[in-house]
């Protein structure tokens, strides 16, 4: 200790001067006047996020003990608190924050899900929807959005990132943080660093990471958020590479501060620093408590240890005192950064006028209807046809308002969600339809009991629409899965519907891909819905009657079986590539190595034909811009979205490149038989690659390019790169 605290006191000196020099002057005058005035235990109690009973039945926010609170208080409650810290001696607000993931009261599509619509305009309105409806009710900090890349599928927080490809991870990361803080939410960027990559999807694994891997996939997304303006991060609270991510001076301080630029304040995870103590880097609390704040770790959620340890590390010198400053000024600097000190009491009257109005309702109706991914459609079973008059609707999900609104609902509220079943009936009426319902089995599925009615509706209809799939529960935090199946009986429920000889069309409600390997070529259509939200019901009839065409993609690839986990389309080249008959050769024995959907997959109600790809930039430098054109012809009879998308490769690398690795994607609607030039474009210098040090690389050479749509598009083209780039990671401008 005593080489150490010297260093870790220069640092926090250098740290300061940055901190002074990003600050306006008045708010660095405001925050240096409070730092003066605060006793230890002010000090200590702005780093001190504490649970919102904590906070109810006590009183830390009149007495300055806490600077935070976590959990979903109501209106009054929240006004009432922040009137008694701005009551208290120094009247400092407090940090109110909660986990609006994908909504507050109306709930949007998770992020997963959004993900898969390839519209960041999307993800930047409903964050900006979800933060106005939460802040008016008296919050003002989000612990989102979870930036953390995932291509593990068992994993069950995959559904609140964006998916498996670092491109869509990192604009949707942006996207995100645009739309929370433009409705009036602080945010928090999380799960610092590497969360994602938890071992065989078991949430709070280990997370081995290669350095150059991190860089290349993990970092980018961070440093997205941080441009984009994030007031805060979230450090993980797993271990990454053997050192707990929240006690890692390396990461926090070398790699956020000084190569990624983050000035703001750092937060723990949920209580991390016991965490530390069992994941064996402290011997206690004490310990644990010193490795994470000297790391970097500013604010401590709900151990209270800061609280209990910091007077006594204090004292001792084992934690210096301008640590603990630097600590309180990133806190009381977010805060005036925010405008909390400024910010009028919030009317519990008016938050209950800005709940599920009619304009979030009709957004999130919108949202959820360019989230849904059309896997299957054989003879164009899709949308219902005006003949048909008697549609059989079964399932544990179809009249299931709670399991609808997925994880992380918020405020969301089962009585406001409109059900598949509400939606359809409604929508059917219009047609001239009718709606017939049976259960077959409850969520969990685990008897036939109620298999009888659902097969005699079913026998009954023109046509059977089942809603299958995972409960809320079953996805999210703490949900990992050791298997990829639908819950309970429902198999032998969807066996025997099919068994009625009656065309099935299967809506999948989850927050995963799941395992309908058996059923692919059996079930004429397939509609992935995720877990939809508030007006889910109504979006999936919007969808299935034709409304609305489906237009979303995967942003995860499909498994055929849990076997193949984790799999992802930008995998690296192997010595020995598949091949037909050889045995020793990249292969399974017992399953075909492709997925059962590709990255990018997802088809709609028209056709679309790839033609003409032209580079028109065929040779460059490094500091030029690769244009690609292609013809895009809607081969259908409707109009439809297409999402055509540009895959590149490095052709020969000093390291061994991915195969193939999205760079560039639009949007496009032609109405029937309309052709169109598309033209893609993408900067040369963001064709490199990470060295372990963190040195970004671009190499000259010849690229390929495949545009198409999905990531096994053939339609293939080159150019050459004719001059390299090498960048320190912490210049500006890297990827």
């Amino acid at each position: 200790m005593r080489f150490i605290i010297p260093l870790a006191a220069a640092f926090v000196t250098l740290s300061l001067s940055a901190l002074a020099q990003d600050a306006p002057p008045d708010i660095h005058a405001r925050v240096d006047d409070l730092v003066q005035r605060m006793t230890l235990d002010e000090k200590i109690g702005q780093l001190n996020l504490i649970g919102a009973d904590l906070a109810i039945n006590g009183d830390q926010v009149q007495r300055g003990a806490t600077g935070a609170l976590i959990g979903f208080l109501d209106t009054p409650t929240m006004a009432r608190l922040q009137k008694e810290a701005r009551d208290s001696r120094l009247g400092i607000p407090v940090l109110i924050g909660l986990d609006a993931v994908h909504g507050f009261r109306t709930l949007f599509p998770l992020p997963l899900a959004e993900a898969a619509s390839f519209d960041l305009d999307l993800a930047r309105r409903t964050s900006e929807l979800a933060a106005r409806e939460a802040s008016i009710a008296g919050a003002n900090w989000t612990y989102a959005p979870m930036v953390d890349f995932s291509r593990d599928v068992r994993w069950g927080r995959i559904i609140e990132g964006s998916g498996e490809d670092p491109l869509l991870v990192t604009q949707f990361a942006k996207a995100r943080v645009e739309g929370f803080r433009k409705g009036g939410l602080a945010v928090s960027l999380k799960h610092y660093a590497g969360y994602g990559a938890v071992e065989a999807g078991r949430d709070y694994e280990q997370t081995p990471i290669p350095p150059a891997e991190l860089w290349d996939l993990h970092l980018p997304p961070f440093r997205a958020g941080i441009e984009a303006g994030a007031e805060n991060v979230m450090s993980a609270l797993t271990v990454l590479n053997g050192i707990p991510a929240s006690s890692n001076r390396w990461l926090l301080d070398d790699v956020l501060r000084r190569d990624l630029g983050f000035d703001g304040m750092v937060v723990s995870d949920w209580a991390t620093v016991p965490g530390i103590v069992k994941q064996g880097t402290a011997a206690n609390d004490a310990d644990a408590v010193e490795q994470q704040i000297m790391a970097g770790v500013d604010m401590d959620m709900t151990s209270g240890a800061y609280a209990r340890e910091l007077p006594a590390l204090l004292q001792s010198g084992r934690v210096p005192m301008a640590r603990l400053d630097e600590a309180v000024r990133r806190v009381l600097t977010m805060k005036a950064r925010m405008g909390l000190f400024e910010k009028p009491p919030v009317d519990p009257a008016a938050a209950d006028k800005a709940a599920v109005t009619p304009e979030m309702r009709a957004a999130a109706r919108d949202a959820a209807a360019r989230t849904f991914i059309l896997l299957r459609n054989h003879g164009n079973l899709l949308p219902i046809r005006p003949e048909t008059k008697r549609i059989a609707l079964i399932g544990p999900f179809a009249d299931n308002p709670l399991d609808q609104l997925g994880p992380h609902e918020a405020r969301g509220r089962a009585d406001e969600a409109v059900t598949i079943r509400t939606g359809l009936t409604e929508r059917a009426n219009k047609a001239g339809a009718e709606i017939v319902y049976a259960q077959g089995c409850d969520a969990k599925c685990e008897t036939e009991n109620g298999f009888a009615a659902a097969i005699d509706a079913a026998k009954s209809a023109d046509l059977v629409v089942t809603v299958l799939g995972e409960k809320m529960e079953h996805s999210g935090e703490g949900a990992s899965r050791a298997t990829l199946d639908f819950l309970g009986r429902q198999y032998a429920l969807l066996d025997a519907l099919i068994a009625t000889g009656r065309p099935v069309v299967l809506v999948i409600n989850g927050g995963r891909p799941l395992d309908i390997t058996r059923y692919a070529d059996r079930i004429p259509a397939i509609l992935m819905t995720w877990f939809p939200g508030t007006e889910g019901g109504n979006a999936v009839a919007d969808v299935l009657f034709g409304d609305i065409a489906p237009s979303a993609k995967l942003p995860v690839s499909w498994p055929r079986s849990v076997g193949q986990v984790p799999i992802h389309y930008d995998r690296v080249a192997v010595g020995r590539p598949a091949s037909d008959g050889n045995r020793f050769a990249l292969r399974y024995l017992d399953q075909d190595l492709a997925p059962l959907y590709p990255f990018g997959y997802g088809l709609t109600y028209t056709g679309f034909a790839y033609s003409d790809l032209a580079v028109t930039t065929p040779s460059l430098p490094v500091t030029g811009t690769v244009e690609v054109r292609i013809r895009l012809t809607n081969t259908g009879q409707r109009e439809g979205t297409e999402i055509v998308q540009l895959y590149v490769r490095d052709e020969v690398a000093s390291r061994a490149p991915p195969m193939r690795r999205l760079k560039a994607y639009q949007r496009v609607t032609l109405k029937a038989g309309q052709a169109q030039d598309v033209t893609l474009r993408l900067t040369a210098s963001d064709l490199g690659f990470h060295l372990d040090d963190g040195t970004y690389v671009v190499e000259p050479g010849r690229f390929k390019v495949w545009v198409g749509t999905n990531s096994d598009a053939t339609l293939e083209g080159s150019f050459e790169l004719t001059s390299g780039l090498r960048r320190a990671t912490n210049e500006s401008g890297g990827p």
